[in-house]
């Protein structure tokens, strides 16, 4: 008696397949029923489970890869960005005094002016001033954030309403950029948002959900299927994503999967935990998951609050007084991540200086020594400095590194606004990504957006070539982009394509259904318009997402 041969509801031929399985391409085809992968195979075995209702997907020479996973990434907050005063597109200060006129007109019944994506390199000594603002809208407050989301932009009124004057002290977790005579200047770094922010009325509950879809379909038609929200919380002018994403996933418009990182509040100690614990209970719905704590150990190395293990240089070559900063006391961070850990949380720290990583490092080893080994995947985002004698630690405390690629190129605020004041031996250590594979640490990968791009092609170019594509929001305009930033941190293309699949899937708890392109896991996959092993590695940027695919549904089609 014979078997009935499965039936595929899309196969996919006509090209190579990245399993990221294997460090190069296969001659393969695939085969996808009920929102599953059917079969990897060879193309004539595939054509064999095609019948007059199976779709047949041409790849034309293209590649055919495991959905993107952005490891780090806001896109509550961008989303609604893209609603508002939206800078992200400009490169100047007269572009952005533009926007903002041709904003606040187009909306004068707006009570504040509100948005961010300015670059703090556009800016003499990378800081705004409120005069600026002044000019173009003076009857109402201002409120636009830069685009790393550790700086704000404000104006005369926006301060005068906050009661944020010369004789405001600046918080613990802040500063106030003045004027000679200690007025605020309009620039609040880090915590000193909070003085103005706290007076932001948030977005709607509408408008933060439309905010999460438009950017849930602009990641889609990136080839993002998967991502990690690295702040679960209220953020100055948003409500709080928790209650979006938990709409979103309730109602299936959340096509995506997402864990969600439970903000980690630095004002608060570990009376918090109770809370997140039950923010963890409550918040798994649908596609997703709040079932990591997200800790911000320090700032940005551009606003010297980047937590250092030496003291930055002044403009002179000379050692400051500021080693930057640390959010939360060592010793605290240390019994929360133990607890954490405990209660078998995934912690993802942002630790962007090289004592911010020790710290999360240490922090970790206690955990370890405490609880013992286990499979909660904590991970260190950013790691822009991290010293030598750290980099063997990842792997052996099991700490996966989450890097940001995109930002590990020449370009003006790496140029201008870090190197100086990093000295030369502190700044060839930035974005180890070669040093920390050859260590045997993890690598995951993610964009930060809305702090930098979210196409992966363009952060997986600079991780392989450490150059900006020619096209990118921060590539230079009056340099020569293609000189490398520490060549020799550069990751092979296979490693780069496996962090931002496989890594990412692993880091999200996803890697059993998702992240490679194996027989049984779900189809979450992307089209590329070619494949990019079988050209120089100058051209990776240019590749195109043409098609991605959630459960073997189309989430996004290109239309050109």
């Amino acid at each position: 008696m014979g078997t009935t041969r499965p039936r595929a509801d899309i196969v996919f031929v006509g090209g190579k397949v990245f399993t990221a399985t294997s460090p190069a391409p296969i001659d393969a085809a695939v085969a996808v029923r009920d929102g599953r992968i059917l079969t990897v195979a060879d193309e004539h075995a595939v054509r064999e489970l095609v019948d007059a209702d199976t779709e047949v997907v041409d790849l034309a020479g293209g590649l055919l890869i495991p959905g993107f996973q952005d490891a780090h990434v806001h896109p509550a907050v961008a989303g609604v960005q893209m609603g508002r005063c939206d800078l992200a597109g400009e490169r100047s200060v007269d572009g952005y005094l533009a926007v903002i006129t041709a904003y606040a007109d187009a909306h004068p019944d707006a009570d504040w002016i509100c948005g961010g994506g300015w670059s703090m390199d556009v800016f003499p000594g990378g800081i705004p001033t409120r005069a600026m603002l002044d000019a173009v809208v003076s009857d109402r407050p201002v409120m636009l954030t830069n685009r790393d989301g550790h700086g704000a932009w404000v104006n005369s009124l926006a301060l005068t309403m906050a009661g944020v004057d010369r004789d405001t002290l600046d918080p613990a977790d802040g500063r106030i950029e003045r004027e000679p005579d200690g007025t605020p200047g309009g620039m609040l770094q880090e915590g000193a948002m909070d003085l103005v922010g706290d007076h932001v009325p948030p977005a709607t509950p509408e408008e933060a959900l439309a905010g999460l879809l438009a950017a849930q379909r602009h990641l889609h038609g990136l080839g993002v299927t998967a991502w990690q929200d690295a702040m679960i919380g209220v953020f100055p002018g948003n409500p709080d994503n928790y209650d979006v994403y938990l709409r979103a996933a309730a109602d299936g418009s959340l096509t995506a999967r997402v864990v969600g990182a439970l903000w980690w509040d630095r004002e608060r100690g570990l009376e918090q935990i109770p809370d997140i614990v039950e923010r963890r209970r409550t918040g798994r719905v649908g596609r997703f998951a709040a079932t990591t704590v997200k800790i911000m150990q320090d700032g940005i190395a551009e606003n010297f609050t980047a937590g250092m293990l030496e003291p930055y240089l002044n403009a002179c070559g000379c050692a400051t007084a500021n080693s930057g900063l640390s959010f939360v006391d060592p010793k605290l961070l240390a019994e929360a991540v133990r607890e954490l850990d405990r209660l078998a949380f995934q912690i993802h720290f942002h630790a962007l200086g090289d004592r911010a990583v020790r710290e999360a490092l240490d922090a970790l080893a206690a955990a370890r020594a405490a609880n013992g080994s286990n499979d909660n995947r904590h991970h260190l985002a950013h790691l822009q400095v991290v010293h030598p004698d750290d980099l063997p630690r990842f792997a052996a405390l099991d700490a996966a590194a989450n890097i940001q690629a995109l930002w590990a190129a020449h370009e003006p605020q790496m140029d201008d606004l870090t190197i100086p004041f990093l000295g030369p031996e502190r700044a060839a250590l930035q974005y180890p990504f070669g040093d920390l594979a050859r260590a045997g640490a993890r690598l995951v990968a993610g964009s930060d957006w809305s702090v930098s791009s979210p196409d992966p092609l363009w952060g997986i170019h600079v991780a392989v070539n450490r150059t900006v594509p020619h096209d990118a929001p921060n590539a230079p305009a009056d340099r020569d982009p293609r000189r490398p930033f520490l060549p020799e941190q550069a990751l092979t293309l296979a490693q780069a394509l496996t962090a931002y699949t496989a890594g990412s899937a692993w880091v999200n708890h996803l890697d059993d259904v998702t992240g490679t392109v194996e027989e049984g896991k779900y189809a979450d996959l992307v089209v590329l318009d070619r494949d990019p092993f079988a050209a120089p590695p100058q051209e990776i940027a240019a590749t195109r997402v043409r098609r991605t695919y959630v459960e073997g549904r189309p989430v996004f089609v290109a239309t050109d």
